[in-house]
């Protein structure tokens, strides 16, 4: 089997390509690499004009958008809660998150957090066509790692036959119960 090097890009619909670019580039400082237009899909053929760009998540991950001025009005899956559908971005630090919430919060866009999640902490808001990001800084400990390592599998294993929350890692969210050391 092709060994998976990294995730070439990730496409996601947009309302509008530039208004889109330039959020990114404002709001997450994200380099636009890239626009393609073509009147026609190159893998189906299908007459559907459409722009796509590309931009500079970091270290080779690129985030791509699609505007379909022809297609009908972009929608979302109603039948999945709001805050699962998401994209989730590192940065390096607490004060890097903070400094991230108050920046966009000035530009008038609504902050949700810093959420605790034990191993990480983040923030969550929308950009412009409705998707919900999340900006993440780890702060986790090696032990914690090396738990949630270690039970991985069983934990899922577990979820497979009972579609219940399995409880091996039930420090993160309850603070009650003693963290790994």
């Amino acid at each position: 089997m092709e060994k998976i090097e990294r995730i070439h890009h990730v496409a996601y619909r947009c309302l509008d390509a530039k208004a889109t670019v330039e959020w990114y580039v404002k709001h997450l400082g994200m380099e636009f690499v890239l626009a393609i237009a073509e009147d026609k899909v190159p893998s189906t053929g299908a007459d559907d004009p459409y722009m796509h760009v590309f931009l500079d998540a970091g270290q080779g991950n690129v985030l791509a958008f699609f505007e379909l001025p022809k297609s009908a009005t972009m929608g979302r899956d109603e039948n999945t809660p709001l805050w699962v559908q998401h994209i989730a971005f590192k940065i390096g630090s607490m004060g890097e998150l903070e400094s991230a919430k108050a920046r966009l919060q000035a530009a008038g866009i609504d902050v949700l957090g810093p959420t605790d999640h034990t191993i990480f902490k983040s923030i969550y808001f929308f950009d412009p066509n409705g998707h919900r990001l999340e900006l993440a800084v780890d702060v986790g400990t090696e032990p914690m790692y090396r738990q949630l390592d270690a039970c991985k599998w069983e934990m899922l294993d577990e979820w497979a036959a009972t579609r219940r929350a399995p409880k091996h890692a039930a420090w993160m969210h309850d603070k009650a119960l003693p963290a790994p050391v």
